[in-house]
């Protein structure tokens, strides 16, 4: 995520909204113009005009994100169509499964959930909705880098790549030979890469052109799931989610011409 240009009105606004965290219950003025740096009267202006378009909420003296931001978020093309398309697709899933499915897209070098089933039994996923998680980290984060552009490849590996438990593969090589894998197989792996206590098969989401457009997975504990033994059921959710979108495409196309 790009860092906002603090000398603008927008790029003010963004730095207050990306202040806050999914662990925060609410952020009072003065942590505000901790965590964005900005002088207190241009944060208490700023906060006036989010407040105003339902962009914050202010409880008992601390500021929340406000619903407006969900309602817009809803809206974005590509997320509801493809949330649309896959919610039958992951629910199947989950009852073919009964552990935690994923949707994620790529965004930059990580990966964005956009949507999480799970039930009473899950594992400790450090996963939520609109969270983000480095792509060499995650299997659904291998699936869609292994399908990139070389360019997209290029970059991430030639990047640092961060540890996040004793298992994350950090050395550029070995995940090159993971993602030509993940070619040959359609399927990627973690193994308590992410987080301790999880392993996780994933299966791109392809377009026409065998370009990523989403992945989705399935994850468990180790104790309990082995995620090879659900790699075929991975795959065809992520093929029926994708001649879906296929048809949708087909349909708007068709519509369109004269």
């Amino acid at each position: 995520m790009g860092v906002p240009d603090r000398s603008t009105v927008l790029g003010k606004a963004l730095l207050v909204l990306q202040a806050f965290t999914a662990e925060d219950h609410g952020l009072t003025l003065a942590e505000l113009v901790r965590r964005t740096g900005l002088p207190k009267t241009t944060v208490h202006r700023v906060v006036g005009d989010l407040l105003g378009a339902r962009l914050l909420t202010q409880e008992d003296g601390a500021y929340h994100l406000g619903g407006r931001l969900f309602e817009l978020g809803m809206l974005a093309s590509l997320e509801r169509t493809l949330m649309e398309v896959a919610t039958p697709f992951l629910e199947d899933l989950y009852e073919r499964t009964h552990e935690t499915v994923h949707l994620g897209v790529r965004e930059e070098g990580e990966v964005v959930y956009v949507a999480k089933v799970t039930g009473h039994r899950h594992g400790q996923s450090p996963t939520r909705i609109g969270g983000r998680m480095p792509v060499h980290s995650t299997a659904i984060g291998k699936a869609l880098l292994a399908y990139a552009d070389e360019s997209v490849r290029a970059e991430v590996l030639g990047r640092p790549l961060t540890r996040l438990t004793a298992r994350t593969l950090t050395a550029p090589g070995r995940l090159r030979q993971q993602l030509d894998a993940i070619v040959e197989t359609g399927v990627a792996y973690e193994y308590e890469e992410s987080a301790v206590g999880i392993v996780c098969a994933a299966a791109p989401i392809l377009d026409a052109a065998d370009r990523p457009v989403a992945a989705v997975s399935v994850a468990g504990p180790p104790t309990r799931f082995r995620p090879d033994a659900v790699a075929g059921a991975v795959k065809a959710a992520a093929a029926g989610i994708a001649a879906t979108l296929a048809r949708r495409e087909e349909m708007r196309a068709s519509a369109t011409r004269p």
